[in-house]
């Protein structure tokens, strides 16, 4: 059974919350992140759950939007190797509903191969993605949120430091939720305590 506690955290200024393992720090004031982002780092796991606001993507369909966004990280990040995983269907979130327009929620997973910051290719890490993509309808607003869990430590990579290189030791096998399971909670737990966060008309 993971050893983990997890406990509602504060998001946007408190506009936003969610449950996850205390294990992840906020690290959004330490590092250089932008406004609609909040992130929350295990550095002795080399893991992460990233929060993102978004203006929403009309020219994506509901059906498979996290695997969209999860193919535009990769892109993003110069990936070699992506491999989608799964995917999930849509999902209905009503407790996101705003003004009667409904929300939905879509997931993906996926396994790449990417650079920590300015590393080269010669530093990859093998890493496994963990979308999910809350689709705020009433408010025009894609909430992503996303979690990195390390499979292979290149050495010459900057975790191999701090973790080590090599496999990456399953979270369940030292006590710790597994990052696809912290993810899931966090997408359960997600609640807006305060709607203008999206703009005055949403107040």
């Amino acid at each position: 059974m993971s050893a983990d506690i997890c406990t509602d955290r504060p998001l946007f200024g408190g506009a936003i919350s969610s449950a996850f393992p205390n294990r992840f720090q906020d690290v959004s004031n330490v590092r250089q992140v932008p406004d609609n982002q909040e992130v929350f780092v295990d550095p002795a796991r080399d893991e992460s759950l990233i929060f993102e606001l978004l203006d929403f993507k009309h020219d994506v369909g509901d059906n498979g939007s996290a695997a969209w966004f999860l193919q535009d990280l990769a892109r993003e990040q110069d990936a070699e190797n992506f491999a989608l995983m799964e995917q999930s269907g849509i999902m209905e979130a009503p407790g996101l509903s705003y003004r009667n327009i409904p929300s939905v929620v879509t997931t993906a997973v996926g396994e790449m191969a990417i650079s920590k910051g300015r590393q080269g290719r010669e530093a990859q890490n093998i890493v496994r993605l963990y979308v999910a993509n809350l689709r705020l309808k009433g408010v025009s607003t894609d909430v992503l949120i996303t979690a990195h869990e390390p499979i292979l430590i290149n050495p010459l990579s900057e975790s191999a430091n701090t973790v080590g290189a090599g496999l990456a030791v399953p979270a369940a096998e030292l006590g710790f939720m597994p990052v696809g399971e912290a993810i899931k909670g966090a997408v359960s737990s997600f609640k807006v305590h305060d709607w203008s966060l999206f703009g005055s008309s949403s107040s």
